[in-house]
């Protein structure tokens, strides 16, 4: 009788034991499922474009990457047209500086195996966006783009960048004169290396080294009217780079 009894006794925790764990089980999965994926990790927001890139062929032997922040991210929003039908990719993230575009270079740029790539970098680098840095450090990240497109046989277009007189969300950093600074030493690196420099920098450029009011909207970013130019220009370039 006692024996019955213990064996009873056995039967009924085990059942309990078994319920709670398959319980446990359930509720974790329902916990794991509902978890959303963190990015904190992708300081380069390397999943921005991620997906996007998996559904480009590898078939377009006249790819062109543009590879820049806000001012690209922008063209492609305000004047959509210019990337229909073309073999122009977008590759703009907003508020990038120039080492996450560096970071960014492989997966955006070089296993999308473009024939040329347009680097337009340093004015969120200028404005301390995430840090602050020199111009010295801009051109080395610049440099290490180069260096990386040349080793996979992509031209190289660089950027003079577009004037800017001051910066709207940061007043008073001055810099005019630091992107002009910053150009000249673009424009030195691409006489050293044989690049294509597109210059954007002199058709918006007003008395001030600012931006023609006529062409921005906020005097950072280019308005319709400025993209078209921006297009005129960059063609001409791309042109170039290709023969």
């Amino acid at each position: 009788m006692k024996t019955s009894f213990l064996f009873l006794i056995l039967i009924l925790s085990t059942q309990l034991y078994a319920q709670q764990q398959k319980k446990y089980s359930s509720d974790n999965h329902a916990e794991l499922t509902d978890m959303k994926e963190d990015f904190k990790d992708d300081w380069a927001d390397l999943h921005h474009y991620s997906s996007e890139n998996k559904t480009l062929p590898l078939t377009d032997k006249n790819r062109v990457i543009f590879l820049g922040s806000s001012i690209f991210e922008r063209w492609k929003v305000l004047v959509p047209e210019y990337f229909n039908n073309k073999s122009y990719i977008n590759r703009g993230i907003s508020g990038q500086i120039s080492p996450q575009l560096l970071i960014r270079f492989r997966q955006d740029v070089i296993d999308l195996k473009p024939k040329a790539v347009i680097i337009l970098a340093g004015s969120n680098d200028i404005a301390g966006s995430t840090g602050h840095v020199t111009n010295q450090t801009i051109m080395d990240n610049i440099k290490s783009m180069v260096e990386l497109a040349e080793l996979h046989h992509i031209n190289v277009i660089l950027c003079a960048y577009l004037p800017i007189y001051d910066y709207p969300w940061r007043k008073g950093l001055q810099p005019a004169d630091k992107i002009v600074a910053l150009n000249k030493l673009i424009k030195n690196y691409s006489i050293e290396k044989k690049l294509v420099l597109l210059d954007y920098f002199t058709p918006f450029a007003d008395s001030r080294n600012g931006q023609k009011a006529e062409l921005t909207l906020d005097g950072v970013h280019p308005n319709v009217a400025g993209y078209k130019i921006m297009a005129t220009i960059t063609d001409e370039a791309i042109a170039k780079a290709m023969k």
